[in-house]
């Protein structure tokens, strides 16, 4: 068999960090097992639906190198849901049913009133032919509900979460399909992964009683049901489920600076009882990835721990990864020199001022005359290699040594107390550059 998943946005809003999460562990999974990873649109919404967010989801997809093997617009699928619609009318397996929004919240409140769930009655069903014509006559069109097979216990394996067992009597008949003729999100996607030969779907645990909805309906038309795995939805660092990772999207991070590299390691592991990783190339994280490693437990979000984790991948990224994204001038050297010192990439053009200059000081009086013996010392020092020398003469020439030799070079080449390796800074600032800071200060 071959592992086919797929990941299905809608498109009426760009992706947030658990839609990212869930495209992720669906390509993952697929790239482990030598399968196939698809895009399904489900733009059935045709008033929420909007082609803007079509392309971002294509494009954050492709930022974060989540490249699919196959799509499918279920907006170009209708005549195929009409002819399985039609199998199921035939067989008895789904129903019209002519109740009012009102008349079913008021259904649910009585069963809630005498402490029962509320499920449907399926008082549609009794409907005799004359009945629905009168209905028809008033001009009350109906919506549609899928009949479950009240005679079977519905079960699964499920990868995640293991064993599941559901008693459909205590369930209500989904409806599928509504008055205006639009479809729901169910059926459409059940015909749809028997067609696009779906193996494994993958996705968040507030799915799991719309999966045991659907496993009769997979029966109902004659096919076999993929595997299913339900993972732990995401939580914010507070540790409660935030409203905030639902306006956390591609967008956001790269505002940041996050790089898509950061945001995988991450996202890959989260609620895993592997570690998260500062891993640049993601083959690990595919080779490792099962699950039976993750928890039922909410998996937590920080962003503080995905800046961490940023700057630590930024940290191992080469010239030839960033370069388009430098400030004019720097190169493989320069990079090398700042990179230790950057939490995104963006920051490298502040350092790379530093070096261009000019740079403003604020020196003690203590140590102004220090810094006017460092001048002449430098002019006549080997500037191959112009930092140990410099401050190798300086420490024999005045007898300070740590802080007190340090931090005043470093405050009057590059005006900051803290910075990259001055070993590696200071051929890049230069001799002439160097001097005329040394003077100045």
């Amino acid at each position: 068999m071959t592992v086919i998943t797929r990941f299905a946005p809608s498109p009426t809003g760009t992706l947030h960090v658990g839609n990212i999460r869930t495209a992720l562990h669906n390509w993952m999974f697929a790239r482990g097992q030598d399968g196939r990873f698809l895009l399904r649109v489900d733009d059935t919404d045709g008033e929420r639906s909007e082609e803007r967010f079509v392309e971002a989801i294509r494009a954050d997809l492709a930022w974060l190198g989540l490249v699919p093997d196959g799509e499918e617009r279920q907006s170009a699928r209708f005549d195929r849901y009409e002819a399985r619609f039609a199998e199921l009318k035939a067989a008895g397996r789904v129903y019209p049913a002519y109740e009012s929004a009102q008349e079913l919240d008021l259904k649910r409140k009585v069963l809630l009133g005498r402490g029962l769930p509320p499920v449907y009655d399926r008082a549609a069903l009794a409907l005799a032919d004359a009945d629905k014509a009168k209905f028809e006559a008033e001009g009350i069109r109906p919506h549609w509900r899928f009949r479950l097979d009240h005679d079977a216990m519905i079960e699964w394996d499920d990868l995640v979460r293991g064993p599941q067992r559901f008693d459909p009597k205590t369930m209500s008949d989904p409806v599928v399909r509504r008055a205006d003729g639009s479809w729901l999100y169910l059926l459409p996607s059940v015909i749809d992964d028997v067609d696009m030969a779906v193996s494994h779907v993958v996705r968040g645990e507030d799915h799991v009683s719309n999966t045991a909805t659907q496993l009769q309906m997979f029966a109902a038309l004659g096919a076999a049901a993929p595997r299913f795995a339900h993972e732990a939805l995401l939580t914010g660092a507070e540790g409660k489920l935030s409203k905030r990772l639902g306006s956390l999207g591609i967008a956001h991070f790269r505002e940041l600076g996050i790089e898509p590299q950061a945001l995988i390691a991450l996202l890959a592991r989260l609620g895993t009882s592997d570690p998260v990783e500062p891993l640049v190339d993601v083959a690990p994280l595919v080779a490792s990835f099962d699950f039976a490693r993750f928890g039922r437990a909410p998996a937590r979000f920080d962003e503080e721990e995905l800046a961490q984790l940023n700057a630590r991948i930024v940290h191992q990224l080469g010239f030839d990864a960033v370069r388009d994204r430098l400030p004019a001038g720097m190169g493989p050297a320069g990079w090398e020199a700042i990179r230790p010192n950057l939490s995104t990439v963006a920051e490298a053009a502040d350092w790379w001022q530093v070096v261009e200059g000019p740079v403003a000081a604020t020196i003690p009086e203590e140590d102004r005359a220090f810094l006017a013996l460092a001048a002449g010392i430098a002019e006549g020092i080997d500037w191959s290699d112009p930092w140990p020398e410099l401050t190798g003469a300086l420490k024999a020439a005045t007898g300070r040594k740590g802080r007190a030799l340090f931090l005043p070079l470093r405050l009057a080449l590059t005006g900051r107390e803290h910075g990259p390796d001055m070993a590696a800074l200071l051929p890049l600032i230069g001799k002439e550059n160097a001097l005329a800071r040394l003077g100045s200060a």
